[in-house]
């Protein structure tokens, strides 16, 4: 949204028409203003003054330096005055005393065009710059400091926009490398226990491993460069993966599914219960001699999504406390840090009724929040 935003407007103000739009009403402004001024004095202390001759030459002043202010900008951002650039103060000061006249013999020419001259032009050019020069002096250093602010402000949403843009970059780029370390990784915990399988003569069990892994493989080609995809299809692919281990444990795997209907199409990160799922089978499962029972639940708390994985086994003993630090569940941990930073959690623990339970708590959302 914030790009689009930028771009919007971006737009708005490359139209020429907006600019002298708002140029013209801003000098419109700064005339009525002080023939108003001049107005009010004049009344409170009881003076005649011509309405009509009063407004017209402030506004006559006014659209005169709307005349000359593209001129002023230019020189203010042709000619910046910041840090190693202090040698321009000078040419600004030149040009500011140079436009000055040049707006003061402008207004002297248009004026008595209204009202004829009493007196010769040079005296009258002398007066208007007695007292009209400092004015016009004022006038020019504040375009010049207004441009450099305007300037100034746009150069740091720039910034803003440019950073945030590569910050974005970078982000998808962490994700996809640790999501990139995950597929090799269970693809080739897979093929070894194939390769245990036909070592084992167990050639069929084997032949349905490898079709199992290729349909998976082409399951998980349909998503390959999302980050997030919704609940229902992690949970599709994630049966693919745990029809393959139950032909390598056979009748000793049992999966129970406690997934709550409302939570099927949140938003969850791509790959992100498979490792936990093999994690759980071999570190829980995988240690039993008897059939075990693996439990992956999926419900709503109030704005957040819980998953759970839960096994029977064992549980986690002091051993198995570098398990965290495996591939799987240490690019799991960072993935959730950079997709949702402080608003996601995931915990590996013993479950109190026995076994280890690995729980994540990430923002529910929608396709259509994202």
């Amino acid at each position: 949204m914030q790009g689009n935003s930028q771009t919007d407007t971006g737009f708005f103000w490359s139209q020429r028409w907006v600019r002298w739009g708002l140029l013209f009403a801003a000098w419109t402004s700064f005339g009525l203003f002080f023939a108003s001024k001049l107005l009010i004095g004049h009344a409170y202390r009881g003076e005649a003054l011509d309405l009509g001759q009063t407004f017209l030459y402030w506004l006559t002043c006014a659209y005169l330096w709307a005349a000359l202010t593209p001129l002023v900008l230019y020189l203010s951002r042709r000619f910046r005055i910041e840090r190693g650039r202090l040698r321009n103060l000078p040419l600004h000061l030149l040009a500011s005393i140079i436009l000055s006249l040049v707006h003061l013999a402008a207004y002297l020419a248009i004026s008595s065009l209204i009202i004829p001259l009493t007196a010769p032009v040079a005296q009258v050019f002398e007066e208007f710059v007695i007292i009209g020069l400092h004015g016009n002096l004022i006038t020019y250093w504040t375009l010049v400091v207004i441009s450099h602010a305007v300037d100034y402000y746009w150069e740091y949403q720039e910034r803003e926009l440019s950073a945030s843009r590569f910050k974005a970059q970078l982000v998808q780029a962490q994700l996809t490398s640790l999501k990139s370390q995950l597929q090799p990784h269970f693809l080739f915990n897979t093929l070894n226990s194939i390769a245990v399988l036909v070592r084992k003569n167990s050639n069929e069990q084997a032949v349905a491993m490898l079709t199992g892994l290729a349909d998976l493989l082409r399951h998980s080609l349909k998503n390959v460069e999302a980050q997030e995809i919704s609940l229902k299809e992690e949970l599709e692919f994630l049966e693919r993966y745990l029809e393959i281990e139950k032909v390598r444990f056979k009748d000793r795997l049992r999966v129970n599914m406690k997934i709550e209907p409302d939570t099927l199409e949140a938003l969850v990160p791509n790959l992100i219960l498979q490792p936990i799922v093999e994690n759980a089978i071999r570190h829980g499962i995988g240690r039993r001699t008897a059939s075990g029972q693996l439990e992956i639940s999926a419900h709503r708390e109030n704005g957040t999504l819980s998953l759970q994985v839960r096994d029977d086994g064992p549980g986690l003993s002091s051993g198995d406390k570098s398990v965290g630090g495996q591939i799987g569940l240490a690019n799991t941990r960072a993935r959730l840090r950079q997709l949702y930073g402080e608003a996601q959690c995931f915990d590996l623990r013993n479950d109190v009724g026995g076994g280890a339970v690995a729980r994540i708590a990430i923002p529910f959302r929608l396709p259509e929040e994202k």
